[in-house]
C-alpha cells in the first residue's frame, strides 16, 4: 500500500505578515477607540447647551411682557444659535463616531433613525460642519447688527470679515469636493 504523501505547501512570504507588523497594525486599528472619550465629552457638551438654552429662556420669561421688539429678536436669535450649535455637535458626534470608531448598532432598524446617519462620509461631514459654522456666524452677526450701538466700527468690520471668511471657506470646501467628485467620475 503506497501512501501518497502530499508535500507541505510552502508559505508565501507575502501571505504571512511578520508579527511586529501585524501587532503594529492591530494597535493602530484599535487606537480608534481612543476617540470614544471625546465623543462622550461631546455628549456632555450637549448637556451644557441644553442647560444654557433653558437658562436663557427662563431668565427672559419674567420680563417677556416688557421686552421691546429688538430684545425679543435678540433672545430668539440666541436660542436659535444655541440650537444650531447643538445640531452641529450632534452631526459631529454621530458621523464622527460612525466614520472613525464604529457603527452605531443601537440605531439599526430604529424608526426614528436620522436618514443621513451612516451615509455621511468625511467629505459630507466637512460640508455640513462649515455650513453650520456659517449659519451660527451669520446669526451672531445679525445679533451684533441688531445691537449695533454696543460695538465700534472696527469690531463691526472684524465681525463681518470673519463671517465672510467662513462663507468663503464654505464655498472653497464645496468647490474642492465638487472638483474631487468630478475627478473620480472621470476615472
Amino acid at each position: 500500500m503506497d501512501q501518497k504523501v502530499e508535500p507541505t505547501p510552502i508559505a508565501d512570504p507575502e501571505d504571512k505578515q511578520p508579527l511586529i507588523e501585524r501587532s503594529i497594525e492591530q494597535a493602530i486599528f484599535a487606537s480608534r477607540w481612543l476617540m470614544a472619550p471625546i465623543y462622550i465629552g461631546l455628549i456632555v457638551c450637549l448637556g451644557i447647551l441644553i442647560v444654557t438654552f433653558f437658562r436663557e429662556l427662563v431668565t427672559a420669561l419674567p420680563s417677556v411682557m416688557t421686552l421691546d421688539e429688538t430684545d425679543v429678536i435678540l433672545l430668539i436669535l440666541t436660542l436659535v444659535d444655541l440650537s444650531l450649535a447643538g445640531n452641529l455637535v450632534l452631526i459631529i458626534l454621530f458621523s464622527g463616531y460612525e466614520n472613525f470608531v464604529s457603527k452605531i448598532d443601537a440605531a439599526q432598524g430604529a424608526k426614528d433613525r436620522p436618514e443621513w446617519m451612516g451615509t455621511l462620509d468625511f467629505s459630507g461631514l466637512k460640508i455640513k460642519l462649515i455650513a453650520s459654522i456659517v449659519a451660527i456666524s451669520g446669526i451672531h452677526l445679525l445679533k451684533v447688527f441688531m445691537d449695533v450701538d454696543k460695538y465700534t466700527q472696527a469690531q463691526l468690520m472684524w465681525f463681518t470679515i470673519i463671517h465672510l471668511t467662513f462663507v468663503a471657506s464654505g464655498v472653497a470646501f464645496a468647490l474642492m469636493d465638487f472638483i474631487e467628485s468630478k475627478a473620480h467620475k472621470a476615472k
